[in-house]
């Protein structure tokens, strides 16, 4: 009976242990003159993590510019360039002079509010390395379930095979009346219902399995699905979500903002216990 205690306590303290360790956290504070948005940076992706916080720290990103937004998708800043640049100015090449190695994580995906790191296309970049300092922030669109469980890439693939097709035509015929009516939801929602047809005429796939968190999180705040797997997902908004509008909505000069919008970055120890009660952000482990 001893022996099974004292196995028993020895466990428990290897598991308070375990749970103790990393009980602080850094909150990031992403001031903006539309809001404030309050952020916290993932553990499972410890190179971007410590990076962010150690440029936050240095005050390398105040007074940058959200350089790139484009309305239902994201907002993208972290160039150094862009503090001192005139109106009009083409950005979004600069940052620190280094890249970050990709640290994917199957979990995470591009919901409304997580931020990811920016990065140079796969041409010149096939290790899809990060941008040191660029990052985007997703505003993204709600879509549907059906949607979501399309591979978009295999789709386009199929249909531009059966579009070609000659005993396709009356296919073709009707969804050009449709695309011409100028309802884009019809017709948008018309294609994803030809994935059965186009399964069987192609013999391609195009159909994909997805997860019931990431159908309800795309389906609900929404998101930007197809980066997911491309781009280094390594934190989240958890209050300020409102403001991603706010700077989404600005008028624009190609992708810039009209109106400057800067930002200036602040970094917070505090226990994860605090940032639980202060923003109800709940930690991947204790989920």
């Amino acid at each position: 009976m001893n022996k099974l205690f004292y196995a028993l306590s020895l466990l428990t303290l290897t598991l308070f242990g375990s749970c103790a360790q990393n009980k602080n956290d850094y909150v990031i504070t992403i001031k903006t003159n539309y809001g404030d948005m309050t952020a916290v940076l993932y553990d499972e992706t410890p190179k971007h993590k410590e990076n962010f916080i150690k440029l936050a720290k240095e005050q390398y990103f105040d007074s940058m510019l959200f350089h790139r937004v484009i309305q239902g998708f994201m907002i993208q800043g972290g160039d150094p360039n862009s503090k001192k640049a005139k109106p009009g100015e083409s950005l979004g090449t600069g940052g620190p002079g280094y890249t970050i190695d990709a640290e994917f994580n199957p979990k995470f995906f591009h919901e409304k509010g997580v931020l990811s790191a920016a990065r140079m296309g796969d041409q010149t970049n096939p290790l899809k390395a990060s941008s040191g300092s660029q990052f985007y922030i997703v505003q993204g669109t709600v879509a549907s379930a059906e949607e979501l469980k399309i591979d978009q890439m295999k789709l386009n693939m199929g249909f531009q095979q059966i579009m070609q097709n000659p005993a396709n035509k009356p296919l073709i015929d009707s969804l050009n009346q449709l695309f011409l009516s100028g309802n884009v939801e019809a017709y948008k929602k018309k294609i994803y219902s030809l994935a059965p047809r186009i399964e069987k005429e192609t013999g391609t796939k195009v159909t994909k399995e997805v997860s019931a968190e990431k159908i309800k999180a795309y389906t609900t705040v929404g998101g930007a699905g197809h980066l997911d797997g491309e781009y280094t997902i390594f934190g989240k908004v958890i209050k300020g979500l409102e403001v991603i509008d706010k700077i989404a909505a600005q008028p624009l000069g190609g992708e810039r903002p009209l109106e400057d919008v800067r930002m200036f970055v602040t970094v917070e120890k505090m226990s994860k216990k605090k940032i639980i009660e202060l923003y109800g952000y709940v930690y991947p482990e204790l989920k």
